[in-house]
């Protein structure tokens, strides 16, 4: 059948139309928040590269937290910040540390939350990278061992859900035999998988102070070039137990969250990291596009690529102009 007898924009004529033949959705169920955490007491910092974004202390947080859950997110993830660094990442999985203390509050305060950790030791060493560093180079086997105990220390706290970031070999396998052994089987492990050496970190560095001391991060995440291997290291963290995948970052790398989702076959989780975050904020500081209209954009096409999960900076805003009407569901 051929124009005239087919014309597709029949079902395009009005918004009920149109959000009956919708071919993707979602909702504030599939978002994650994150927040920066610091030590010290009624902290709330503003970090100049991410507008609308700041660093938290514990108490400011749990406040922040229960906001956004009015408004309807349920699920954050938690970055510690500030602590102090040695070569050892020492802080990270310190048991009377910054986020086993700032996961206690939140579970007591709001405890129908997710909690999610970043289990990653670039916030917590002197050198920035995100292993152990040996011989001039990050040491994969004796990182792996450590964040086994980080992710322990998160879980112990009251963590629903730990997130490796590292990128290092075998610590989705080394992570789930640890919580197992401990008793935590039912805490699910949300896996990096799939995160590129990407330009578009650059303001997180400066949220989380987390920029390497010398070289770069290429020895250990992925090539910007590379799609295909992305499905071998997905594939690599669900043989582990992984229970989710994850690409990072999200807009430049829409192909790959299809090629996983489509290879992979569960649920896929996707991060709109804060480059993809400042770049909409300065320019609709502006005036050159419409906030609103291009963060709903932005994350359905996240959601249309194959991502189940979005973890976005956007998160509380999307929800608050929802709850005003001023975008569409």
């Amino acid at each position: 059948m051929f124009y005239p007898a087919l014309r597709m924009r029949r079902l395009r004529n009005n918004q009920n139309i149109r959000d009956m033949v919708s071919e993707t959705s979602f909702g504030l169920q599939n978002l994650i928040m994150p927040y920066f955490v610091v030590n010290g007491e009624n902290i709330k910092e503003a970090i100049g590269s991410m507008p609308g974004i700041f660093r938290y202390s514990i108490d400011n947080l749990v406040e922040e937290v229960k906001k956004g859950r009015e408004l309807g997110i349920k699920a954050v993830l938690l970055f510690g910040v500030g602590c102090e660094k040695d070569d050892v990442a020492s802080a990270a999985y310190d048991e009377n540390g910054l986020i086993p203390k700032a996961l206690m509050a939140l579970k007591d305060a709001a405890p129908d939350v997710m909690l999610i950790t970043d289990v990653c030791f670039c916030e917590y060493t002197s050198h920035g990278h995100c292993g152990i560093i040996l011989n001039d180079e990050v040491d994969n086997d004796r990182t792996i061992e450590l964040l086994g105990q980080a992710a322990l220390a998160y879980a112990r706290a009251g963590a629903d859900m730990v997130a490796p970031s590292d990128m290092m070999d075998g610590r989705v396998g080394y992570i789930r035999q640890a919580l197992d052994e401990e008793g935590f089987t039912n805490i699910p492990i949300l896996s990096y998988s799939a995160k590129y050496a990407s330009a578009f970190y650059g303001p997180f560095r400066e949220a989380a102070d987390c920029a390497p001391k010398f070289g770069d991060r290429k020895t250990y995440q992925m090539d910007c070039r590379n799609s295909a291997e992305a499905l071998r290291e997905a594939a690599q963290d669900i043989e582990e137990g992984a229970d989710i995948v994850m690409v990072k970052p999200a807009l430049s790398y829409l192909d790959v969250i299809c090629r996983v989702k489509a290879d992979a076959k569960m649920p896929v989780c996707a991060y709109n990291v804060s480059g993809e975050y400042s770049m909409v904020k300065a320019a609709a500081a502006n005036g050159w596009l419409d906030e609103k209209k291009i963060v709903a954009e932005i994350l359905t096409s996240i959601k249309r690529a194959g991502a189940d999960i979005i973890i976005t900076y956007h998160a509380n805003d999307y929800a608050r102009w929802l709850k005003e009407g001023s975008v569409n569901a």
